[in-house]
């Protein structure tokens, strides 16, 4: 039988891992709209200090939730760096979990991550073999060497990596460490690299990071470059470059853009950067391609809520920061669009802070008056209400926790409607996401994809289903991770 003291400690670690999940989901160490970088950067370091030296085994565990790259970067470096503070089987689990985790990482990503690595010399057997592990499970050796040359050659130096075989060298090795070596190379791309010192033509068979710095070192036209290189950029990249490629900002995309397939919350982030006749003009596009993209991040949830009310945040502070331009009104809006599709047919309702009743046009202006808005929402009587705000309800300020506060305890004890506040802004101030009242769970997000998996988690918050509960469920989410049984995420 478990003591008070017991239970009490078990809700305290909770606390202390669902606060440190919110922080990694959306926290990037970038300025938000009411702190600045450093503010932000500190904050986070002393999050995961603290989460790293008080439960190891969960900040590893972290890295099976779907929290944002910058966070997996750091927790990786961090358990590197401080491995001696593990036991042997410990250190065994956070290897399956690294190495699931670099996999899935963008690739400049993990040679940042590496570089870091060897300037702060960790230089141990098991980070050496995590490094080999990954660099010879890439793809395309001779394609890293060309878009991430600095990278790869500064990670093969650290583990010794080697090239081909003794009596043969490898030509991807003399690319990196003999460039005089080799008059040609059999691999397209590193033979299209040494022509393109001197070849024009060979610029247009590199990717498009790499292009870019020998057509402005050639003097090319922009333009003429960027419409010659379309074939072999991605579709990120073609969408990146379009006004650049002669189309304009607000012009329809060609035919190489396909926004259907974008993921939901950057084909938002899209939308928002169209002027607001563009947006009028393309609606029927534009509304059908986040419908599309808000089904497919549904999936097997579609139309499994039910009843579902939203308040979505679309005041002033939603338009973020210089690094993080439009980034919390671009979530509020993909969840928009995710919420119509999770909801039954026709059993979904939209509240605006704004007022406004067309998302398509929203944009950030004026206050946040976030308690009367739940208040609309509540007459609704949904099944569930999703409110998307970063939480500084200041129309009057704190209404909208005091009407969460009395609909909980006096209206609707039973929890007939089930409420959660998805949050987009981490606050450094406070080491987590701002929250509106104590009773309503409260999750960070950055990816309105993830919403979900995020209201799953922030049930954990209510404090009715105990710790045991929540690390049972990480426990689960580290073993789907791995693809094997896994390593537990509680001592």
């Amino acid at each position: 039988m478990t003591t008070s003291t017991g239970t009490d400690t078990g809700l305290v670690a909770a606390e202390d891992v669902l606060l440190f999940v919110n922080a990694a989901i959306t926290a990037t160490g970038q300025r938000e709209f009411r702190s600045t970088a450093y503010q932000q950067q500190l904050s986070l370091d002393f999050l995961h200090e603290y989460v790293r030296v008080n439960y190891r085994r969960v900040y590893a565990a972290a890295l099976a939730l779907d929290i944002n790259d910058h966070n997996a970067a750091l927790i990786v470096r961090g358990l590197l760096e401080h491995a001696a503070d593990a036991s042997a089987e410990e250190r065994r689990a956070e290897g399956r979990l690294i190495a699931a985790r670099l996999a899935k990482l963008p690739p400049q990503r993990v040679y940042r991550l590496f570089r870091a690595l060897r300037a702060a010399g960790v230089n141990n057997r098991r980070t050496r073999a995590i490094m080999r592990d990954w660099l010879t499970a890439r793809p395309d050796p001779a394609h890293d060497a060309v878009k991430y040359r600095a990278g790869l050659k500064s990670a093969a130096r650290h583990v010794h990596l080697r090239f081909g075989s003794a009596g043969e060298p490898d030509e991807t090795g003399d690319f990196l460490f003999r460039p005089g070596r080799r008059t040609s190379y059999r691999h397209g791309l590193l033979d299209a690299w040494r022509r393109a010192h001197y070849e024009q033509g060979a610029v247009e068979e590199l990717p498009l990071t790499v292009a870019e710095g020998f057509a402005a070192r050639r003097g090319m036209k922009r333009e003429v470059f960027l419409e010659r290189m379309a074939p072999r950029m991605t579709r990120l990249e073609r969408l990146r470059t379009l006004e650049q490629r002669g189309t304009g900002k607000d012009a329809a995309p060609t035919a190489d853009v396909d926004l259907a397939a974008m993921p939901l919350t950057r084909l938002a982030l899209y939308v928002l950067s169209l002027g607001f006749e563009a947006r009028h003009r393309r609606r029927a596009e534009l509304t059908g391609a986040l419908r599309a993209a808000a089904r497919r991040a549904a999936g097997p949830h579609a139309g499994s809520w039910g009843r579902v009310a939203a308040v979505l945040d679309d005041s002033y502070s939603s338009s973020g920061s210089g690094e993080k331009r439009r980034r919390p009104l671009a979530v509020a809006l993909a969840c928009h669009f995710l919420l119509e599709a999770l909801a039954a047919p026709g059993a979904y309702s939209a509240l605006w802070t704004s007022g406004r009743t067309d998302p398509l046009l929203v944009r950030p202006w004026g206050a946040t008056p976030l308690g009367s808005r739940v208040l609309d929402a509540l007459e609704l009587s949904p099944d569930r209400l999703v409110i998307v705000s970063d939480g500084w309800d200041n129309a009057p300020p704190g209404l909208a926790g005091e009407v969460l506060r009395v609909w909980r305890t006096r209206i609707d004890p039973d929890r007939r409607t089930a409420v959660v506040h998805v949050n987009p802004v981490y606050d450094a101030d406070g080491f987590d996401v701002r929250r509106l009242a104590p009773g309503v769970p409260t999750a960070g997000v950055r990816d309105a994809e993830d919403l979900p998996a995020l209201v799953e988690i922030a049930g954990f918050a209510e404090g009715r289903t105990g710790a045991a509960a929540l690390y049972a469920y990480l426990d689960r989410r580290v073993a789907r991770f791995v693809g094997g049984d896994g390593a537990g995420a509680t001592a």
